[in-house]
């Protein structure tokens, strides 16, 4: 029995992180041109801090520092999600989530998710989530799948944030804690307009 259970999560490991690199753009890379960042078409950090304090709470602990690390990566954000998520896992895991989105220009809409979480544990949990949008000027383009970029995971006190990316648009959800699960740099996270059980 332990060698199929090794067998079954070597197998679906493998599953899942072809399903990411599916339509990946090739590249690790994230690049973002802040000199296209104004006041009238993205958010500045003092309004992102206060969302992700709305979020997770004022006393979320590394919550400013993780907020500020992203900003020196990438700038400012034209657009942000917030949301909560379910995660299980069992052998490897999987995510589903749904929020809002906040676009500085296009207003708000109603978004989902899902996104496998290769922790080979067992369990579930609940957390929520704030995530920071770039290069999003068409809120169209954020229902596809975007691979995660390998090596850009920050953990600073209970928060955890990773980088996705997808041509231009980029992400970078913020989870608390036990929302983490292992294997935060591998897989993906799938966008759409409805929910859906279907996690590829």
């Amino acid at each position: 029995m332990p060698r199929f259970l090794a067998f079954a999560a070597a197998s679906l490991t493998l599953l899942l992180v072809g399903c990411a690199s599916t339509n990946s753009n090739g590249t690790d890379k994230v690049v973002v041109d802040k000199s296209q960042q104004t006041e009238e078409n993205s958010y500045d950090e003092r309004t992102v801090l206060e969302a992700g304090k709305e979020v997770f709470g004022e006393g979320a602990e590394g919550l400013g520092e993780v907020i500020e690390s992203i900003f020196a990566d990438l700038g400012r954000p034209n657009a942000y999600i917030v949301g909560e998520e379910v995660s299980g896992a069992f052998i490897a895991g999987i995510r589903y989530g749904d929020g809002v989105l906040h676009h500085k220009i296009e207003g708000e809409r109603e978004v989902h998710w899902t996104g496998p979480s290769l922790g080979f544990d067992v369990g579930a949990n609940g957390a929520k989530v704030f995530t920071l949008v770039y290069n999003l000027y068409d809120t169209e383009d954020l229902y596809r799948r975007f691979p995660a970029v390998e090596g850009q995971f920050y953990f600073v006190g209970g928060l955890g944030v990773a980088y996705f990316k997808r041509g231009d648009v980029v992400i970078a959800p913020i989870r608390l804690g036990v929302g983490l699960r292992a294997g935060a740099n591998a897989g993906y996270m799938k966008f759409s307009k409805k929910s859906t059980i279907n996690p590829f």
